[in-house]
């Protein structure tokens, strides 16, 4: 993998692109000049941790042949209180599931997402963080 940050032409974001050329504005803190037009890194951390999981409750329900008709996962997450570095401490992930979906199939793409399968989580776990979630099919 190969990413190349380079400073915004305003001076206020760090703009990052991938090796294929997909691009995002990284926000600068505004005492760095920052102008908060884009998330700021350790954001990008907590939703680097729902897309990952996404894909693999995704895929492992596709793979049951559950029929998925809209997804949303809201992570509050909490930093430790320290001087820097201040890492996370815990997210909480609600995963929302829509469509005809055995709830105990969901429930166990999303314990096998978050325990076994998502690099970004066991990244987090690996720097301290706690990772709880819970699944809600209305």
């Amino acid at each position: 993998m190969q990413i190349h940050l380079q400073l915004s032409p305003d001076g206020q974001a760090m703009l990052g692109q991938d090796e294929t050329g997909n691009e995002i504005r990284l926000s600068l803190p505004e005492m760095a000049g920052g102008d908060a037009t884009g998330f700021r890194p350790m954001q990008l951390m907590i939703l680097s941790l729902g897309g990952c999981a996404a894909v693999d409750v995704l895929t492992i329900l596709k793979k049951q042949r559950q029929q998925v008709d809209d997804l949303s996962i809201d992570i509050e997450a909490e930093r430790f209180h320290q001087p820097l570095p201040a890492p996370w401490q815990k997210a909480h992930l609600v995963f929302t599931i829509f469509g005809k979906v055995d709830p105990k199939k969901a429930e166990k793409a999303v314990e096998m997402s978050v325990q076994k399968y998502c690099s970004a989580a066991e990244t987090l776990r690996l720097a301290g963080a706690t990772i709880t979630w819970e699944v809600r099919i209305p």
